[in-house]
């Protein structure tokens, strides 16, 4: 068997599941704090949850350098990247189109990827972070554009200090990040415009 034999399937219907993919990662940017799942029929590689490994297959390419945690970038996941995808890994977050976070780890921080330029804002990095669970953590109060009023939403798994990135990275609008939480089969955006407070 090859090592190719051993890469699981990616899209089944690449068109139909990477626009339903980009629908979901779309209405998760545009409306903070809402919990959006794409479709369970992918068998992700171990170390990305369903959520990950759907949105980098469709919106990762040759053209998109992906970090990953070096466990991760060692191992099948950044295997299967490279079969599905083409992308280039990169060992620099500053370097990323797109990066894949463990939440619970302490490095590297959120103004560590690209928080893109005046010129070119919309070049900054969008950090996946995979936590534990999108529900029964810490509560955290959202609000800003896509927000009627505000939003709470209770990620699990997150760091020490998480917060105060988000905050300080929205704090640089229209630079920054724009974070993506994934868990599962689930989405929760947290785009640089958002501002985000610990809940009382």
């Amino acid at each position: 068997m090859t090592a190719q034999d051993m890469i699981s399937p990616g899209f089944s219907d690449p068109v139909f599941q990477s626009q339903a993919a980009f629908r979901a990662l779309l209405a998760a940017l545009s409306e903070p704090g809402t919990l959006q799942c794409v479709t369970d029929d992918i068998t992700p590689p171990e170390g990305l949850a369903t959520a990950t490994a759907t949105a980098l297959l469709a919106l990762a390419d040759y053209e998109t350098p992906v970090w990953l945690p070096e466990a991760l970038r060692n191992g099948p996941a950044a295997a299967w990247l490279r079969f599905h995808c083409g992308v280039a890994l990169v060992d620099e977050p500053i370097k990323a189109a797109f990066a894949v976070l463990d939440g619970a780890t302490d490095e590297p921080k959120l103004s560590d990827f690209n928080l893109g330029t005046d010129q070119f804002p919309d070049r900054s990095t969008t950090v996946i972070v995979q936590v534990a669970g999108l529900e029964g953590g810490a509560a955290l109060t959202l609000s800003g554009p896509g927000i009627p009023g505000e939003r709470t939403i209770a990620a699990q798994g997150l760091r020490p200090g998480f917060t105060d990135e988000l905050r300080e990275n929205g704090a640089l609008y229209p630079l920054g990040v724009d974070v993506v939480l994934a868990h599962g089969a689930g989405l929760i955006g947290l785009p640089r415009s958002t501002q985000i407070k610990e809940a009382r």
